[in-house]
């Protein structure tokens, strides 16, 4: 039995809608081919060396689903069995941990838990069948991502190939209140164009996401540099080999930091902490500055290119606190930042009014519950 992707060599990648645009480009520059923009996604195929190459390089996509079948599935008999029918024993060993993942849609299967216990009882049935011994479940770290997507009364019964979200980079060690998802932060860094000709600066970097994110950018560093593994692994034709290949490519191109063109500040100690902990993984690149200051005591931010995530609105959780320092930082861009381009994330859509400048763009982007927005300020 060969599984679906061995006959079609199509991918599915998870990304947020408004990323797509951006996400297509990068996926067709790692080596992607025939790309098709869907819901929450992108359609691609790819032969075993960018598919390898695109899980490692990747930095605006969050997962990477091989379709080992697709069928109709009417009701939960249909479901198991269709999955117990599957050769999972090709895909890792009763010694190994394994987790179901489902989202399910205007299906007769209406729980999307029950739809996955389904897929869970199929596969350890099948290995306790045929020796004697089943898999267990970790819903943690497991060896294997099993994801099963219902559509009407469609199925498909996919491996992850990433093992996991891929904006799990490896370098957050500490994090502070409501932290940046990694991947938001790299569409951040994308939008601006910033690709290390000019200082980047940050004046509420909190645990350090966008500086990590622009530092990883400008050197051209892989990533997936610090994860450990990837679920591709465990795909039937894998090939070490080939893996091995595509990584020292991808790590012969990561060049140094230059001095001083990357820093960052907080008033809050915590969260300098943080950032500098996190920063640390990535250290042996090139040396970011993070200090304790607020923005107001800042004499001169001129010629640079601003990123960040202010703690304004829902994160403040005051509202009128959080216009009266919006405000100020409107006032600081103004005053003190001539010749620079601020890039800000607002979670609260309502405090863009509140800054006291017109953007020159807006960009909607989600970070985890946030219908946030980014916008680009000019100051001449």
């Amino acid at each position: 039995m060969t599984f679906e992707y061995q006959d079609t060599h199509e991918f599915f990648a998870q990304v947020a809608n408004e990323s797509a645009a951006a996400a297509e480009a990068e996926l067709q520059a790692l080596g992607a081919n025939r790309t098709r923009p869907i819901y929450q996604g992108i359609v691609f195929n790819a032969e075993p060396q960018a598919l390898y190459r695109i899980n490692y390089c990747a930095r605006l996509i969050t997962r990477v689903y091989a379709p080992l079948a697709g069928f109709a599935c009417r009701d939960p008999k249909a479901l198991y069995k269709r999955a117990y029918a599957l050769e999972w024993e090709a895909v890792f060993s009763p010694e190994q941990t394994f987790a179901v993942t489902a989202t399910v849609s205007d299906s007769p299967i209406r729980h999307s838990g029950y739809a996955a216990l389904c897929v869970k009882d199929a596969i350890v049935d099948r290995f306790r069948d045929l020796f004697g011994q089943r898999p267990n479940v970790d819903t943690d770290h497991p060896h294997v991502w099993v994801n099963l997507f219902i559509l009407g009364s469609r199925a498909v019964i996919n491996l992850d190939t990433s093992g996991g979200s891929l904006h799990k980079r490896g370098y957050r060690r500490r994090t502070i209140m409501a932290p940046m998802q990694e991947s938001v932060a790299a569409a951040i860094i994308q939008a601006s164009g910033w690709s290390g000709e000019r200082p980047l600066y940050d004046p509420f970097c909190g645990s350090g996401t966008l500086l990590c994110e622009a530092l990883m950018h400008a050197c051209r560093i892989p990533a997936g540099y610090l994860r450990g593994r990837f679920g591709f692994e465990h795909l039937p034709d894998f090939d070490e080999t080939l893996w091995r290949q595509v990584k020292a490519s991808a790590d012969g191109d990561i060049g140094p930091l230059p001095q001083g063109i990357i820093a960052g500040s907080d008033c809050d100690a915590r969260a300098v902490a943080s950032a500098q902990e996190n920063l640390e993984c990535l250290h042996r690149f090139g040396t970011v500055s993070v200090t304790k200051r607020r923005f107001q005591d800042i004499e001169r931010l001129e010629g640079v290119t601003i990123v960040c995530n202010p703690p304004f609105g829902l994160r403040m959780g005051d509202k009128e606190g959080a216009a009266t320092l919006i405000k100020a930082f409107g006032d600081f861009l103004k005053q003190r930042c001539a010749g620079s381009a601020a890039y800000v994330y607002f979670g609260d859509r309502d405090m863009i009014k509140k800054i006291g400048l017109h953007p020159t763009f807006k960009m909607p982007l989600r970070n985890g519950g946030l219908e946030g927005r980014v916008c680009k300020y000019e100051m001449y």
